[in-house]
């Protein structure tokens, strides 16, 4: 492709600035179909150089559009300055943008073997890249992974119970290779194809819901919505400032409770610790006033090794008669939220690290039990108890975490979050459109839990059934069963990420084999 350079610079950039738009809230509907080929486009015939450059324009920009809610996040909350938020934002985008770097220089050296062999790669690069941020040692961070851009249409989303997301990211980078392969080689068929598989899949978003099966509910829990302000530090008497606000919340989760089968706190969004008398004494009087099990977001202190109290991100259950029965401590943190990674690198963030730095990671994916209640219309004696798994804000985001309760034998899947650290950004949209993919890898109810939005119960074929308001107090009745299955994915995991890693190191090293073969070749000639 004998693009000028700048040509391929700019469609770099415009295919970052672009892409971000078919996510949530935005949901463009024709960008995840043909938003990348602006980046596949330039890469076919591109130097190593040139490709370097358009991976870093398309990461930068993406990146800074998709996740700039990290600016305030700091700024507000952290208490950085605006110098040093937006460093840490430019910081993480610099870094986001080595991934598609790399994905960019991958592509560009296939296409001088072959477009057609550059465009079958592509999708599987793509996934390989994609599966490499999200495990990256330290800094692992999946968001806005490009399947999650089709969590609204009902019949595509079902593929991922056998993939994962990552068959749905495959399916769509694919779906823009052939676009990219089409225009290199000006085929009409292969636009034509294109064309009328656009207007399916545009055509079909509503269809396929009369197909998938309608699951039907025989719980209920309450899922409460504190909705507390964010706030950098709390004071000393902060429970008797806010005693009201508490009140008000234990009777809406008394009242509502006492015909449910959970009721369910956000992620701790005020100084919520079971070492401070007065929030015990009210967390054991909900549960015993509604007879019902309490589940609550806290910050557990516990002694470390050298003694000092360290403390953990946790959801913590009682019993109907207000004891301690489960806790789960939040095993991946967020990075510069609840830790600061490479922090004696990171001098300018000495405040953040003082605020944020001392969360510790829990280490076991715990399973809680809920009593079993036959269903008014099932006519059998109770059964043994059901398990749930509890995973916190961030979390939400990894597959291979979340699954890991499924296999451990939950049946019932619950999201403690608390979003309003994020704002009104597009972050909280994401967020759950991420959350709701969980339910459908694992096929499993899932009940999300929020301090001021989105809270929500979503069927485990990804429909939502219930929502509350996000920036009120309130609470939301939300309906929701038990299931034993387990998907292929559940039990296999991140197979197809593999199989897509396999493959794309197959591609490189056949590619490099034959050019080294071509040019032993031609030495010969010459000879």
């Amino acid at each position: 492709m004998n693009l000028p350079l700048r040509w391929r610079l700019l469609a770099a950039c415009g295919s970052g600035i672009l892409l971000p738009f078919a996510f949530a809230p935005h949901n463009a509907r024709l960008l995840p179909c043909l938003g990348l080929v602006l980046l596949f486009q330039p890469l076919l015939g591109a130097s190593p150089r040139v490709a370097a450059a358009c991976g870093l324009l398309h990461g930068f920009f993406f990146y800074c559009l998709s996740v700039r809610w990290i600016y305030s996040v700091m700024h507000e909350h952290g208490g950085l300055s605006p110098i040093s938020a937006a460093g840490v934002l430019v910081a993480f985008v610099l870094y986001l943008s080595i991934f598609p770097v790399m994905f960019s220089l991958l592509l560009a050296f296939l296409s001088r073997r072959s477009v057609t062999l550059a465009c079958v790669a592509a999708p599987f690069l793509w996934v390989a890249v994609e599966y490499g941020r999200t495990h990256a040692p330290i800094l692992g961070f999946q968001w806005n992974q490009l399947g999650y851009s089709l969590w609204y249409h009902l019949g595509l989303l079902q593929i991922v119970t056998l993939t994962g997301i990552y068959g749905l990211t495959f399916v769509l980078a694919g779906y823009n290779a052939l676009l990219t392969w089409a225009l290199a080689q000006k085929s009409r068929l292969a636009l034509t194809i294109w064309f009328l598989c656009t207007l399916a899949i545009l055509g079909s978003e509503k269809i396929p819901e009369r197909f998938v099966p309608q699951e039907r509910a025989a719980r209920a829990a309450v899922l409460v919505q504190t909705n507390f302000p964010e706030a950098p530090s709390y004071p000393v008497d902060w429970m008797e400032q806010h005693a009201r606000e508490m009140d008000e919340l234990e009777r809406l989760s008394v009242d509502a409770g006492k015909n449910s089968d959970l009721i369910i706190w956000p992620e701790v969004p005020a100084p919520f610790y079971f070492v401070d008398p007065k929030f015990t004494v009210r967390a054991q009087k909900i549960a015993r006033d509604a007879g019902t099990p309490f589940l609550v977001g806290v910050v557990e202190w516990r002694p470390g090794p050298d003694k000092r109290m360290l403390p953990y991100n946790s959801a913590v259950m009682l019993d109907p008669a207000g004891k301690r029965v489960f806790q789960y401590d939040k095993i991946h943190l967020v990075p510069f939220g609840e830790y600061v990674p490479l922090r004696r690198l990171l001098t300018f963030a000495s405040q953040l690290t003082a605020e944020v730095g001392g969360y510790q990671a829990g280490k076991q994916y715990s399973t809680g039990e809920l009593p079993d209640k036959p269903a008014p219309w099932e006519f059998r004696e109770p059964g043994p108890p059901h398990k749930f798994g509890v995973f916190i804000c961030f979390e939400a985001v990894f597959p291979s975490l979340v699954r890991q309760f499924t296999v451990g034998g939950a049946e019932l899947l619950i999201n403690i979050s608390n979003d309003g650290w994020y704002g009104r950004s597009a972050a909280p949209d994401q967020h759950l459109a991420m959350a709701r993919v969980r339910a459908v890898e694992n096929r499993r109810w899932l009940l999300r839990a929020t301090n001021n939005g989105y809270t929500a119960a979503i069927d485990p074929y990804g429909r939502e059934v219930a929502r509350l308001d996000a920036d009120i107090r309130g609470v939301l009745r939300a309906p929701f069963s038990f299931r034993k299955d387990q998907t292929l994915y559940a039990r296999w995991g991140d197979w197809f990420a593999w199989l897509c890693v396999i493959a794309s190191l197959g591609f490189i090293v056949g590619a490099r084999l034959a050019l080294s073969k071509g040019a032993a070749s031609d030495a010969s000639t010459k000879g």
